[in-house]
């Protein structure tokens, strides 16, 4: 009987809870867990219940600081890549290999997380409800459709909203950390433009995957060289006729590994400073030899190439009214208050004077509300979504963002020649998107190389 396996008689037995408490360290836990065995056998050989009536019922895998990844965890995660996987047509590695992976995502999780916590970072109910809302509206269905959706195909509703919660955990734990350190200058977009129209390649977009064999900080020279050779494995699985992306998902150590290492299109000023110089040379198809980085060892694959003509979009005049919930007004009440002025402007009354003494947008309450020309992409999602929905001249129903209700007035739209603001846009967010990549990757490192991590996995078996 493995001390880390919790096991029920047919006799009722109450287990204790070790997640997600934050008050045990690993020592008590091993100690709970110890106890709690003694007892269950104690009672199974008191009671005359042969082994075979003993069933087990979930087990510690990892100690991750102070708290613990099970076995259930780790086996339903492992469902939902594979079914991932096989949406996207990319083969599933091996068992053992996956749920090495899987164990590896599931830890950095828990770490983010635990750093979250220890930030005070605390998602509150009605900021999930408004997030799980949106995720609802945004596959076109109401929440009582999408909470049957759901449930018809396996998943819990209860735990799709924690997995929610956990996931807007995480992404303000980074913003604080990483993005809102993040610094982009005009100097650096003047001169990532010009470099780029100088050497012609501003139109071209790229389709890349990509293997990356991380090198944990200061390693030494044997264990730097026994990675290499792991590389250099996946180089050779490649020339027998391997699929690219199942390589990737069984043995890249990047944030991209469980989608099959792709990378998605990128223009060359948003590859990563590593590879800007390479992809352009390579034809499509074409996988390049080993790169190396303080990251470690990159292997990448250019999947497609395209080019790009003038740039037309569409552009849209639009005013809006901003009403925050807070401690004192809450989000019904917020609703209410913006239903109300909805009201008020259908009566008659001028959408401007009521943006100027209601709205809680202090830039644009001074303009009547006016946000002036919106190009695509410079707003919320859910508001330009409502944006692009409303016709012209027509005031939208209340809707949500995170920053709160809203309703707005679209007062006309032009087509325009975005090329040049379009590629100041993207410029700026390749420079963002490169420099928080590039501090995401040192973070997870630090954490996980700080944290107290035992492994208890065994060989799986097929699920």
């Amino acid at each position: 009987m493995s001390m880390m396996t919790v096991y029920m008689t047919k006799i009722t037995l109450k287990i204790p809870n070790y997640r997600h408490t934050g008050i045990f360290s690993p020592g008590k836990i091993l100690l709970g867990a110890y106890l709690f065995l003694m007892t269950a056998t104690a009672v199974a050989q008191q009671t005359d219940v042969s082994a075979t009536d003993i069933v087990e019922l979930d087990r510690i895998i990892a100690l991750v600081n102070d708290d613990v990844i099970m076995q259930s965890e780790l086996d339903s995660r492992i469902g939902k890549v594979r079914s991932e996987l096989e949406e996207q047509n990319i083969p599933s590695p091996p068992l053992h290999v996956l749920a090495k992976q899987v164990t590896e995502r599931l830890i950095l999780q828990r770490l983010q997380l635990q750093e979250a916590e220890r930030s005070g970072i605390r998602i509150d109910d009605q900021t999930l409800n408004r997030t799980v809302q949106r995720i609802a509206e945004s596959n076109g269905l109401s929440l009582d459709q999408f909470r049957r959706l759901l449930e018809r195909d396996g998943f819990s509703f209860a735990q799709f909203r924690e997995d929610v919660r956990n996931e807007v955990m995480i992404g303000r734990i980074r913003s604080k950390k990483i993005k809102s350190r993040i610094k982009v200058s005009d100097q650096e977009i003047d001169y990532l433009v010009e470099n780029l129209e100088k050497r012609g390649s501003k139109t071209d977009s790229y389709r890349l995957v990509h293997i990356l064999i991380s090198i944990p900080e200061g390693s030494v020279a044997e264990e730097i060289e026994k990675r290499r050779k792991k590389m250099e494995e996946v180089i050779d699985e490649l020339k027998l006729g391997a699929d690219f992306r199942r390589l990737a998902a069984a043995y890249s150590d990047a944030q991209t590994a469980m989608e099959g290492g792709d990378l998605g299109w990128r223009r060359q000023s948003e590859l990563p400073s590593a590879f800007e110089d390479i992809v352009p040379g390579m034809n499509k198809g074409d996988i390049s030899d080993i790169i190396r980085t303080p990251s470690g060892f990159h292997l990448i694959k250019l999947a497609d190439i395209k080019g790009e003509d003038q740039i037309m979009v569409t552009q849209t005049k639009v005013r809006h009214i901003l009403i925050r919930s807070s401690q004192i007004i809450s989000d019904s009440e917020a609703r209410s208050r913006i239903q109300q002025l909805r009201n008020r402007i259908l009566s008659g009354e001028d959408f401007s004077a009521l943006a100027r003494s209601n709205s809680d947008d202090s830039t644009s309450a001074v303009e009547g509300g006016d946000l002036g020309w919106v190009m695509p992409g410079t707003l919320e999602p859910e508001f330009e979504d409502v944006m692009q929905a409303v016709a012209i001249g027509e005031v939208s129903e209340p809707f949500s963002t995170p920053f709160g209700w809203h309703i707005l007035q679209v007062d006309d739209r032009r087509q325009h020649d975005g090329t040049q603001e379009y590629r100041r846009d993207q410029a700026r967010e390749t420079i963002s998107k490169r420099k928080t990549e590039e501090e995401l990757e040192l973070w997870l490192h630090r954490l996980r190389d700080e944290a107290y991590v035992e492994l208890k996995l065994e060989q799986p078996k097929e699920l």
